[in-house]
């Protein structure tokens, strides 16, 4: 790449342009004008070269050599001499179609660029020299600097573009405006979109038709409920969702009406490790409430919370509020998913009383998930369940 050097005209910009643009028009008496030339070869900077403007050029004596630059380009500063500036001047250089001409780095830091044309204090004579078009600010920049060349460049009635630092990442697709600041995306986590839609799907599909052909079943358990003891058929508690989100989980009752107040004195009793609460033979259990948590079937309502979109039937299982307030940090991380009827945890360690063992599992899951493991899942847990090992 060449950008135009000059050379003072032996006669007036005026009558120059006069015998350009008027047939027969040089100057009667006078000596032919001379146009600026490209002058020696210029100096070469990995690989590209450029031509810096002189910089001590008076500018009423200098004739711009339109041979430069074809017409159709728009002339181009780059304010900076860094990796970025040098990156966006190949990148110029190597694709003409792009329609800009590099004529050179203007850079208040590092004068012995190659390239280089002037700093900030020439920008008005380069840019008039040079009949620049767009000014390119490139990184290391800082305030002052920027705002100086902006006030300059809108004098001059030249564009100005802004490159940012991106402390050497990779700019994502996504470029967008918030509040009127322009925000540029330098990394976005790869999610399984087509898999997670699948994953949506299949839990609908199955949890709906689930519904409707189990519904003369939740409708006797209904009943034997109501018959058993006082109080209502369904059980709604707040539990944490994805992202910590409460949402209000369905299950049959299987406990007296009064069980959440009976729990605090049972606490110390607890046969789990960590946050959560389960004890054998829970007193508060009703004897039809028994049989429903032998075979798993009290989560049948929460087929609804799946259809919902709150749940899913594969996922880490949601824990009540009061447990979920005593996670600690690295607990967290289960609530990165939608929670599950079933997951990991209950079909390879459902008797493990460490709650650590289960959040590793849940970890686990999250890590490995697949539509695959997922029907595993299930499996292992229709035959837990015909098995009748819940308590």
């Amino acid at each position: 790449m060449s950008a135009p050097y000059f050379q003072p005209s032996k006669e007036p910009l005026a009558a120059e342009w006069a015998a350009r643009l008027i047939p027969g028009v040089r100057g009667e008496g006078k000596k032919k004008p001379q146009r600026a030339v490209l002058m020696g070869p210029a100096p070469a900077y990995g690989g590209k070269t450029f031509s810096p403007v002189t910089r001590n050029l008076s500018i009423s004596s200098a004739v711009f050599y339109p041979g430069a630059a074809p017409r159709s380009m728009r002339n181009v500063l780059i304010v900076g001499s860094g990796p970025v500036a040098r990156r966006i001047a190949g990148h110029l250089e190597h694709h003409p179609e792009l329609g800009r001409f590099m004529c050179g780095f203007v850079s208040d830091r590092d004068h012995g660029t190659p390239g280089a044309v002037g700093n900030t204090n020439d920008l008005v004579h380069l840019a008039r020299a040079a009949f620049i078009d767009e000014i390119i600010l490139a990184p290391p920049y800082d305030r002052e600097l920027v705002l100086r060349v902006l006030r300059t460049s809108r004098q001059l009635h030249l564009d100005v573009r802004i490159a940012p630092d991106l402390y050497e990442c990779e700019p994502g697709q996504k470029t967008e405006l918030i509040a009127g600041v322009p925000v540029i995306s330098l990394h976005e986590e790869r999610l399984p979109v087509a898999g997670l839609w699948a994953k949506r799907a299949m839990d609908v599909a199955i949890a709906g038709t689930a519904m409707v052909l189990l519904a003369p079943i939740m409708a006797m358990l209904s009943l034997l409920i109501k018959l058993d003891s006082p109080g209502p058929v369904l059980y709604a508690a707040l539990r944490a969702g994805r992202k910590g989100r409460p949402f209000r989980c369905f299950k049959f009752r299987t406990m007296v009406r009064n069980a959440d107040d009976l729990k605090s004195p049972l606490r110390e009793r607890n046969q789990r490790e960590g946050p959560i609460f389960k004890i054998a033979g829970d007193p508060r259990i009703t004897r039809v409430g028994r049989f429903l948590r032998r075979y798993s079937l009290d989560e049948l309502p929460q087929l609804w919370n799946v259809v919902q979109g709150e749940m899913s039937l594969v996922g880490p299982r949601p824990h009540p509020l009061d447990d979920f307030s005593a996670y600690s940090i690295e607990h967290l991380s289960r609530l990165d998913v939608t929670p599950g009827l079933t997951g990991l945890w209950q079909v390879t360690a459902r008797q493990d009383p460490s709650f650590q063992t289960g959040i590793e599992l849940d970890i686990e899951y999250i890590h490995r998930w697949s539509l695959g493991l997922d029907l595993r899942i299930l499996l292992k847990t229709a035959a837990a369940v015909l098995r009748g090992s819940g308590e």
